[in-house]
């Protein structure tokens, strides 16, 4: 049977959870469509998602549609949960971007249209509440025509548009009108049918209809559906458009194992549990698995198919299906299992603010703390970073809702009450310039490690690139990948105590010593190094910024230009239209965090702002702030080789 992997993606309220509903509904899988009003979304299963009407995890759901096996993966659209979006992006033969045909393009849906674009799935735009009134599917093709940069082609025709007795139907290969049409946009991107098409020569419908599977698969050919997920209008449609034309390119073409872990989530029997999609071979019950890049290794003690929060025990997945294990309790997200995939990556957001969690009581602290770092086993980005001596927990998040849903999930979960301190902003640092930094640890015995170190800036967004070249005969290969792992974990705290990005560290030169080096000795000296050489190229504090879309009435033009520039922004010229002011502007995301809120208040309501995150940005020297440093800092080179060597001892 024929395995398609199929997300469901949107803007925050566009409908997908409901058309997820109705997929599984309107194919049998389930015999009546939930509802998210009501709370009884089978993907929206968590009582914190019920009760809030939103999807806070990304959720699987498997259906049949005319001998394919869809394996739904509904997303949440709300941007404080894009990282559940950037994790299954990876897994996805084809996505489904449902577009509100009454609010029209937004700006997270333009950013998943791009993450897609960035990581090649194939994908099926729904124009979706088509019965509402203000639904305007026409004005919104000629906006994805402009925007998207890529021709949508109509796979339905709608009637009685804004009401809820509107209909679609699917236009077939089999009428020239369309046939015509999907030739043309067949013949743009094959050169060797277009020979063909203008010869003259007859063409098939079956023909045509493979081709223009091979087509959407690859993405040259971007297909619209439009329809009513509510009142069930333009399903069947989508199901059979997905089940005829996607096919499951990522899978691998022999039978070696290779297996991706894109969730984890933690059952109170079974603990935790990893989510897998198989890119080649077979996991069974009862096989043994090593995770790489660890090298855990764990036994399968059991396969799961999900649908929503139920499960069934299906005892082996097989390359194209996703399922979850349990047993792997060492499994971290993005853990590969046999061969790795290349597989393109993508930054959909980032957590821009750090809070402190308090527990109610001082009791409490341990069990909010493990609390904490079981959720961040399920959402990396949360960083969650704990404090003993200074008994503080702090925590990573992307905005308030976040937050919020944070604020319940502990108290569902875990029966604990926790608050939260003010959120201040995340700083990043890079190095000025380059330089070196050395030390050599050699005192007192036994001990011996002699680290230099080469760091230089890259371009903003670069990331960390790492290499060393120093043989083996004069320093280990094994003590190498010490270093090479200190490096990453300095990498947490520079010199303002915030994560050092954008470099490259170069192992210039090092020994180790035949009698006296410990094999922990380079995990000492390596930070010690690191840390003199970022003192030496000097420290760049780095702020996030975003990307906002402002549109007000046109009698508000000048506070918003007035407010940009107090606010230490850049903007594009703005445009002004019918009445309306509109302006992209980008915005240190100190300065503009509650920028919503005042536009509001100065507009009477009348203000709208849209906002995306846009990386990081060199911070003016007088308004970066440094972070508290979480233990010793290398640099006070004593306590650190006496809080190390006790470390070590101990």
């Amino acid at each position: 049977m024929k395995i398609i992997n199929l997300g469901i993606v949107a803007h925050v309220d566009a409908g997908k959870t409901t058309l997820t509903e109705q997929l599984l509904f309107q194919s049998g899988a389930t015999r009546s469509a939930g509802s998210v009003d009501q709370g009884t979304a089978r993907t929206d299963f968590m009582k914190v998602e019920r009760e809030r009407g939103i999807s806070v995890r990304a959720s699987a759901a498997a259906l049949d549609w005319n001998g394919v096996r869809l394996n739904l993966i509904d997303t949440p659209g709300h941007v404080d949960f894009a990282a559940e979006v950037e994790r299954s992006l990876r897994i996805l033969d084809g996505a489904v971007l449902v577009i509100s045909s009454v609010e029209g393009l937004q700006p997270q849906t333009e950013l998943l249209w791009e993450a897609l674009a960035q990581t090649a799935t194939p994908c099926i735009l729904f124009l979706n509440k088509a019965d509402r009134a203000g639904s305007a599917s026409g004005p919104l093709l000629e906006q994805l025509r402009k925007r998207l940069g890529r021709p949508p082609l109509l796979f339905t025709e709608l009637s009685g548009e804004e009401s809820r007795a509107c209909t679609v139907r699917a236009r077939s290969l089999s009428e020239p009108d369309f046939f015509t049409e999907a030739a043309e946009f067949a013949a743009g991107e094959d050169d060797a049918f277009l020979e063909r098409y203008l010869s003259g020569a007859e063409i098939p419908p079956q023909e045509l209809s493979g081709l223009l599977g091979e087509l959407i698969s690859k993405g040259r050919i971007l297909p619209v559906l439009t329809g009513s997920a509510a009142q069930g209008v333009g399903v069947r449609e989508l199901l059979d458009l997905a089940a005829a034309y996607l096919t499951p390119a990522k899978n691998r073409t022999d039978d070696q194992l290779s297996a991706l872990v894109y969730k984890i989530t933690h059952d109170k029997t079974m603990g935790r549990i990893a989510h897998v999609r198989l890119f080649g071979g077979a996991i069974r019950s009862r096989d043994g698995v090593t995770l790489q890049p660890s090298g855990e290794t764990g036994k399968v003690t059991q396969v799961r198919r999900y649908s929503g929060g139920r499960y069934t025990d299906i005892g082996e997945v097989r390359a194209g299906d996703v399922a979850a294990l349990c047993g792997l309790s060492a499994a971290r997200i993005y853990d590969v299992i046999g061969l790795s995939e290349n597989l393109a990556d993508v930054r959909l957001s980032a957590p821009l603010f750090r809070v402190q969690a308090i527990p109610a009581a001082p009791e409490e602290l341990y069990p909010l703390s493990g609390a904490l770092a079981e959720l961040s086993a399920e959402d990396p980005q949360l960083d969650v970073q704990f404090d003993p001596d200074a008994r503080e927990i702090d925590v990573s998040v992307t905005g308030k809702i976040q937050l919020e849903v944070l604020t319940a999930l502990i108290q569902e979960r875990y029966g604990l009450s926790a608050a939260f301190s003010t959120p201040t902003v995340i700083y990043k640092e890079t190095p000025a310039g380059p330089g070196n930094g050395f030390d050599a640890y050699t005192m007192p015995k036994p001990c011996w490690a002699v680290v230099s170190l080469d760091i230089e800036p890259l371009p903003r967004g670069a990331g960390f690139q790492y290499s060393a070249h120093v043989p083996n005969d004069k320093l280990f290969y094994r003590y190498q990948n010490h270093i090479e792992i200190a490096v990453k974990r300095a990498l947490k705290q520079g010199l303002f105590n915030w994560e050092v990005v954008d470099l490259r560290v170069t192992l210039a030169d090092g020994e180790h010593h035949t009698v006296h080096t410990h094999p922990m000795d380079f995990f000492l000296a390596t930070p010690i190094a690191f840390m003199k050489g970022l003192q030496n190229c000097g420290s760049t504090l780095l702020e996030p910024m975003q990307l906002s879309r402002i549109i007000v009435p046109e009698e508000y033009s000048g506070r918003v230009i007035g407010d940009l520039v107090e606010m230490r922004g850049s903007y594009d010229a703005p445009v002004i239209q019918d009445g309306s002011f509109s302006v992209e502007a980008l915005l240190p995301v100190s300065a503009s965090m509650d920028y919503g809120i005042r536009l509001a208040a100065q507009t009477s309501g009348r203000g709208l702002i849209s906002t995306r995150f846009a990386g990081y940005q060199a911070c003016p020297p007088d308004l970066g702030q440094p972070a508290r440093r979480h233990g010793v800092n290398p640099l006070d080179r004593d306590r650190w080789i006496l809080t190390m060597r006790s470390a070590m001892q101990g």
